[in-house]
């Protein structure tokens, strides 16, 4: 298995050993910061693979911490809570987070999380994708995992990059809101329309030209989302 460096921000000491005992068992590398500044500083330094994020931090707020990372990178953040508002998650995904756990949790569903991110890290053309797909102004290369609008090139997040490959194989057909779920998910997540639909807002915040009219990835309400051909 490639070496997988997790970079683990919290200031909770025994969530912090709970975490690093089991995520050093499993094979992963980890990073360790206790607060937003140093996770930060630690994110610059060594670029690690994943970002398992607190929101509750002592100095910088975790929002603010996750804006910052995501600003210099798209690499995969999960992000960790003990609040229950749902505005907090959403807030969260809104921002760049591609998956969330709130605490308590069990480490199997942690590792189950991670895994889960980390294969849309580890992409690879598919059988089912064309060397490239061009429709209007929007140009993906499959080949580079490149995504234009124009001349402008968009940079996706893994998560938003399989969503939109997924949109892409069945361009012109109606995908229901389970099935773009576990296409790019996994079956654990068919329910989860809160992570859907601030994933779509985000994908269309960086392809479509006018966010609030889309003219690629339409809603068809109470059923799902397709990518016009129209």
């Amino acid at each position: 298995m490639k070496h997988v460096t997790i970079l683990i921000v919290d200031d909770e000491p025994k969530i912090v050993r709970f975490i690093k005992t089991s995520l050093n068992l499993a094979g992963y590398d980890l990073l360790i910061a206790n607060d937003g500044q140093t996770a930060l500083e630690v994110f610059e330094q060594e670029s690690p693979d994943l970002v398992v994020l607190d929101l509750g931090l002592p100095d910088i707020d975790g929002f603010d911490v996750l804006q910052r990372i995501r600003q210099m990178s798209t690499v995969p953040i999960l992000i960790l809570t003990a609040r229950d508002d749902e505005k907090d998650k959403v807030r969260g995904l809104e921002l760049g987070a591609d998956d969330y756990l709130t605490k308590p949790f069990g480490i199997r569903e942690m590792e189950a999380r991670i895994q889960a991110v980390l294969r849309r890290i580890e992409w690879a053309p598919q059988s089912t994708d064309p060397n490239e797909f061009e429709l209007r102004d929007l140009m993906v290369d499959f080949r580079r995992r490149k995504v234009t609008i124009g001349d402008e090139e968009k940079h996706l997040t893994p998560t938003e990059y399989e969503l939109l490959r997924a949109l892409i194989q069945h361009a012109g057909q109606v995908l229901v809101h389970s099935d773009l779920l576990t296409r790019v998910w996994g079956e654990e997540y068919r329910n989860d329309l809160a992570i859907l639909r601030v994933n779509i807002s985000r994908l269309r915040q960086k392809i479509e030209v006018d966010a609030r009219h889309p003219t690629y990835v339409l809603t068809v309400p109470g059923v799902g989302y397709m990518l016009s051909t129209d």
